[in-house]
């Protein structure tokens, strides 16, 4: 039995779990971002307020919908005595709320309505950081200083993104729908693109004291899966067992004490062996295909990783290949960083050295830490340790993550 102390935690337990699916049914009931945000605190504090007397209903969320719908529906009301434009807007909720609707009827409407609103928020006349930071904040829950810290912009650029974003969408008279198949493919690009940044967002959070954040990389395979039963494209299974396979190597990621380990040190025995083969098993299944794209040759990459039974084992032969088409599919300097680093682990850091030179000397990653710290790191190898103390320090300084200063540090004091 629960005590009172218990009950703040447990309704914690409850938002982190299904907030953004609460929210996602309340939009479309209520259809209105504010109105939806308004009944979701709402039915929080009417949690709070009963359920410690009443007990954990049957079925948290369906209550927690409901009582977020209804007390807008009374809210409203009363709004609606002194503002007529609000009357015929009350009738339609009220009318919906009492003509037995489907809203409530199975909780798989929670996951139907989880991938309209990541579609609305993804919509094609959003600008791409737009749709970004509207999921972020309306999917996913994070904070407005949260999205801004993942952007490296300030918090009132992010709020204006998200104002103008949710203001566009009311005008524009968006459906809040999952498009039609025939509209689906053009439509994927962006979704996936976002759900893969979720997962960014929760799989680097730092380890201490993050577990909302990293709850976010579990909340984008959810997505990924609906993404993958509505339509089961190459590109959206690749994205899938891209997160998958990255996924099973968290427990692996960092020591007890929350520093980073490289993947060459982690030990393989903590990777999660089921993950993996889900993660494999997508990767075969999306081949089939034969439609070979960005997210498919990343999951690839990091199926190479899986099969090698030891680090040593790796077919860096095969990695470099698949870089290769990577960056002829999906140009970008991060792609030729991490082909460098491949062909170094090939043939030896003197052979991957004047790729990062070139690539530097272009300015493209001139803020990027890991480029300096990559070639820090084949500086080292190759015995120039002044040069690699250099790059460290520069890796150093553009680091912001605690857990990438220290592992920096680490390296910078080995060389001394």
């Amino acid at each position: 039995m629960a005590t009172p102390e218990d009950w703040p935690a447990r309704i914690a337990a409850v938002y982190r779990a299904d907030r953004g699916r609460i929210l996602a049914s309340l939009v479309r009931l209520l259809g209105s971002f504010e109105l939806a945000e308004e009944a979701l605190h709402d039915a929080f504090a009417a949690a709070v307020e009963q359920w410690p007397a009443r007990g954990l209903p049957d079925s948290p969320w369906r209550w927690l919908v409901s009582a977020g719908r209804f007390r807008t529906i009374d809210r409203l009301r009363r709004r609606a005595r002194l503002d007529a434009a609000r009357v015929e807007l009350v009738h339609r909720l009220e009318t919906d709320a009492l003509g037995g609707d489907d809203a409530m009827a199975e909780p798989a409407s929670l996951e139907d309505d989880s991938l309209r609103l990541i579609f609305t928020c993804c919509h094609p006349v959003l600008p791409p950081d737009a749709q970004a930071a509207l999921t972020l904040r309306e999917v996913c829950g994070l904070t407005t200083e949260e999205i801004a810290a993942a952007f490296l912009t300030g918090a009132p650029t992010v709020a204006q993104r998200i104002v103008r974003a949710k203001a566009r969408i009311r005008e524009a008279g968006l459906p809040y729908e999952v498009p039609e198949a025939a509209a689906l493919p053009e439509r994927l690009e962006s979704v996936l693109r976002v759900v893969y940044l979720v997962f960014n967002e929760g799989y680097s959070a730092e380890p201490e004291g993050a577990a909302g954040r990293r709850d976010l990389a579990i909340e984008a395979i959810r997505l990924g899966r609906l993404l993958c039963d509505l339509l089961p494209d190459p590109e959206a299974l690749g994205l899938l067992a891209l997160m998958l396979l990255q996924h099973a190597r968290r427990a692996a990621r960092t020591t007890p004490a929350g520093d980073l380990v490289p993947l060459s040190e982690q030990d393989r025995g903590l990777w999660d062996q089921d993950q993996l083969r889900e993660g494999l098993g997508l990767l075969a299944r999306a081949y089939a295909g034969r439609e070979i794209g960005p997210y498919w040759l990343q999951a690839a990459i990091a199926g190479e990783h899986a099969r090698a039974k030891t680090a040593a084992a790796t077919d860096w032969q095969r990695i470099v290949e698949l870089y290769d088409l990577l960056l002829a599919a999906d140009p970008s300097p991060v792609v030729e960083l991490n082909r460098a680093a491949a062909i170094a682990l090939r043939d030896g850091p003197a052979a991957g050295l004047p790729l990062l030179d070139g690539l530097l000397a272009r300015g493209d990653l001139a803020d990027y830490q890991l480029a300096f710290a990559a070639r820090a790191d084949l500086l080292r190898q190759l015995g120039r340790t002044a040069e690699a103390g250099r790059d460290y320090r520069q890796a150093l300084a553009l680091a912001r993550r605690p857990a990438d200063r220290r592992f920096l540090e680490r390296r910078l004091g080995a060389l001394d």
